[in-house]
């Protein structure tokens, strides 16, 4: 069985991923999981909404509408602002955003077990002599 596939703008190079970013495993590709798997998965950096929704493959307008929601929660902050632009980072003080970041281990935790299992189970087993 192949892996899917799936092609990642990242600015102007492409990244290929064999499965989907952890939260969006779990909830779809819903733009707010779009956006929590970036943030999570690139935490510490800090980017403008610009890059956010390039990253994310999010809309510009459809990030609009979501980000008083993440907001609301506290689960991005502003970092600087350069010129006319402000950067924001996930929120790593935030309790909701450490279990998101506990959440999408785990979920990736569990699909590498599943696979580590399947594969030892297509294995020949070996009887030492």
């Amino acid at each position: 069985m192949r892996a899917r596939v799936v092609k990642v703008k990242m600015g102007k190079e492409f990244s290929r991923e064999a499965n989907p970013p952890s939260l969006r495993k779990l909830f779809g590709d819903s733009a707010v999981a779009k956006v929590l798997d970036f943030l999570t998965l690139y935490q510490g950096f800090d980017y403008s909404k610009v890059e956010i929704c390039r990253n994310s493959g999010v809309a510009w307008k459809t990030l609009y509408r979501i980000w008083p929601l993440l907001e609301k929660y506290e689960l991005v902050t502003l970092t600087r602002r350069i010129g006319r632009a402000t950067l924001f980072t996930l929120n790593l003080d935030n309790p909701v955003s450490k279990a998101l970041i506990e959440l999408g281990f785990q979920i990736a935790k569990y699909g590498a077990d599943k696979i580590a299992k399947e594969e030892l189970a297509k294995a020949p087993v070996e009887v030492p002599a």
